[in-house]
């Protein structure tokens, strides 16, 4: 591989993991959230430029942010903006050299991450513009990331995020936590937000790796802050709960050479017994305050059945085709009715799963999305219906978006082809 080429995979990987810390503590700095992802891009371009030729930085988080703090002084000062702001500007540049953490000692969160996720989802911006505002500037999703998440178009999302951005700007709307009688409204679509993300880490929608760790911690660590922040919210421990119970098994779920290794396969042995724990209590804790029908805490019951087999052969189906009908009642998704099928399948047999996903044939929102007709492949397989199997694997491999995912389907494929051969 070329040297250019091996340092831009790195510079990309230091983005992933710095871009929304650069990003929300130039927000805090300027009360912009689109200056700050500008300044924030300028310096990764100054990074693209520099870096191959000198090197990469022995802390290059810091490098982006002194390069990113002179782009946006240079910036205010061609715009002949407020000299209140430069000298702002400047009195944050010396409150990061003293701290390298970026936070604001004084405030009582100290997390820039946490309050450019209540500024993003803030009450002036519709909920679905809300979530695709967060998961770019925080979560460091590309369009196509969020487009797949939500399973809408990427131009529907291009323009929510930039009308979102648009629309904070204009309503001046403040970088802070809400407190109070304020903070209930809008810690749902936090929660949301924090879900999305991790989801993206556990089962990236693109690129070349299976998982993003990083960014399923970011999420974690925003959970538990949210839990310290509104300790007698159910939703928040349950969606805690969730993401500890499903993070346990991120030791099992690829072989050593970074390919996916299915439930079914996983080596139980590997998983981490300390994220169940925290995971159990979490979820014993948001069912203790009453929230054992929220749709966060139903899917920490699923994920719990999972956690509580000691082998595969001995997990409760029933129990999971049944939790999956309660969360059928709460969210309207027919993600859920996709894997409501695949229990079904497990607890009654694959005739009776494939007869519910034919149900869901003539879904609009399930157009395009490789889970359908990778699930159909399954149960098609189980059933002997080989070449059926595998006209439904390479359909699913056309439409997946990560490339660990669509190498696994393409083997299933070829799988069968051996089968009948």
């Amino acid at each position: 591989m070329p040297a250019n080429d091996t340092i831009h995979r790195r510079i990309e990987a230091v983005w992933r993991i710095e871009a929304p810390r650069l990003i929300a503590s130039l927000t805090r700095m300027l009360r912009d959230l689109g200056l700050a992802e500008e300044m924030a891009q300028d310096a990764l371009v100054a990074a693209l430029e520099t870096w191959p030729m000198q090197g990469m930085p022995d802390r290059p988080g810091a490098w982006l942010m002194t390069t990113a703090k002179r782009r946006a002084i240079d910036t205010l000062r061609r715009n002949a903006l407020a000299t209140r702001k430069v000298e702002q500007l400047g009195h944050e540049t010396d409150l990061l050299q003293s701290d390298d953490t970026g936070m604001d000692p004084d405030d009582d969160i100290g997390d820039d991450l946490l309050r450019l996720v209540f500024t993003a989802c803030h009450p002036v911006l519709p909920p679905d513009a809300r979530v695709a505002l967060t998961l770019r500037v925080l979560g460091g999703l590309s369009t196509p990331e969020i487009a797949r998440a939500f399973l809408v178009p990427e131009a529907t999302v291009a323009q929510r995020i930039v009308r979102a951005k648009r629309t904070l700007a204009e309503k001046q709307v403040p970088f802070e936590v809400p407190h109070g009688a304020e903070l209930a409204p809008r810690l749902a679509s936090v929660l949301e937000v924090v879900y999305l993300i991790f989801n993206e880490g556990y089962a990236a929608t693109s690129g070349s790796d299976w998982m993003r760790p990083a960014l399923c911690e970011q999420a974690l660590r925003l959970g538990r802050v949210l839990v310290s922040l509104a300790p007698f919210e159910p939703e928040a421990h349950g969606l805690l709960a969730l993401m500890e119970l499903q993070a346990s098994r991120f030791a099992a779920r690829i072989d050593t050479h970074g390919e996916p290794v299915l439930l079914a396969e996983q080596d139980r042995a590997r998983w981490d017994a300390a994220r169940i724990r925290r995971g159990l209590a979490a979820l014993a804790q948001a069912e203790k305050l009453g929230g054992a029908e929220g749709m966060y805490a139903l899917q920490a019951a699923l994920a719990a059945c999972h956690a509580r087999a000691a082998h595969y052969d001995v997990t409760d189906w029933p129990r999971i085709a049944a939790l999956y009908a309660r969360l059928a009642n709460v969210v309207d998704s027919p993600v859920v009715e996709l894997n409501r099928a695949v229990a079904v399948s497990m607890a009654q047999g694959p005739q009776a799963g494939l007869a519910m996903l034919d149900a869901l044939n003539d879904e609009p929102r399930l157009a395009g999305y490789h889970l359908l007709p990778s699930v159909r492949g399954d149960l098609l397989q189980k059933l002997g219906r080989i070449d059926e199997a595998r006209v439904a694997f390479e359909h699913a491999a056309s439409l997946a978006g990560n490339q660990r995912e669509r190498e696994l389907l393409v083997r299933r494929a070829t799988a069968c082809v051996q089968h009948a051969s």
